[in-house]
């Protein structure tokens, strides 16, 4: 593994951390291949009763990083395409590696608590959304950026956005592609909890959590998520349809080059 992502693990806790603070974490090659790696280490890491994600720095995560979408402006599919190819689809696996970055936390089997502050853009809320809990600062800027960019969701965040707001909520997050507080995330229901200091008390949940049975503990995560993970398949094909479909578009280009160029986009119908 690459040191984009950090594990340290004590006392049953699996300290996983995000390590690009000077880009706020954002989501290169480097840190896609390095989260799906992390997620795959723990499913079977022994002694690991609980995780915590969370990002060094002032970010949890500020979605893809910006190198990649400056190569979609410049028509550039070898980094352009970051989300949309990002890894093979490996036998047996319903996701691409774009997706697994925040599926895999669904599949290591015992809890994972996310520890959100600064930003969770993009891909880093879908990150967030990937994980069983979410403490987040009431500060957090989020979004369901992807739109903003030309694109659709495709890191398994309709899917999980869909389990928990109303439709119309979901809709008018992703069509809007707005960013905003951790205090409406809570009132929304995507956010557990606030915390002034998410980390520190996502540590105190993880201590609470790796204290009790940890054989109860992992029944209860793979009973509650045999009845959410329903239809999960069959959406994350349709979400690398429907982003293959954008990407390199002349719309989708015009909302990056706009973006960067600070100027109000024009597409074509």
């Amino acid at each position: 593994m690459s040191d984009r992502v950090t594990i340290t693990i004590e006392a049953g806790i699996a300290d996983v951390k995000m390590n690009r603070p000077d880009k706020r974490n954002a989501l290169d090659p480097a840190m896609f291949t390095a989260l799906a790696e992390a997620g795959e280490q723990l499913k079977t890491e022994p002694g690991v009763r609980v995780v915590v994600l969370s990002g060094e720095g002032k970010s949890f995560c500020a979605g893809l990083d910006m190198a990649s979408m400056q190569a979609i402006a410049g028509n550039d599919d070898s980094e352009g395409r970051s989300t949309g190819n990002a890894g093979d689809m490996a036998e047996g696996r319903i996701t691409h590696l774009a997706q697994q970055v925040c599926w895999v936390w669904q599949e290591v089997p015992v809890p994972v608590i996310a520890a959100v502050h600064g930003h969770a853009l993009g891909g880093g809320i879908q990150i967030a959304l990937g994980a069983d809990i979410r403490i987040v600062h009431p500060d957090t800027k989020m979004s369901v950026r992807e739109i903003y960019w030309g694109l659709v969701p495709d890191m398994t965040g309709t899917f999980q956005l869909g389990k928990l707001v109303r439709p119309d909520i979901a809709k008018e997050l992703t069509f809007t592609a707005r960013v905003f507080p951790g205090s409406e995330a809570f009132d929304l229901g995507l956010a557990t909890r606030l915390s002034d200091d998410p980390y520190a008390d996502a540590m105190t949940m993880a201590r609470e959590i790796a204290g009790v049975s940890p054989g109860a503990v992992r029944g209860a995560k793979e009973l509650i998520n045999n009845m959410a993970a329903e239809g999960a398949a069959e959406q994350f094909a349709a979400e690398r349809r429907l982003i293959r479909a954008q990407v390199g578009t002349q719309n989708q280009v015009e909302a990056v080059t706009a973006s960067f160029e600070n100027r109000a986009p024009v597409f074509t119908d």
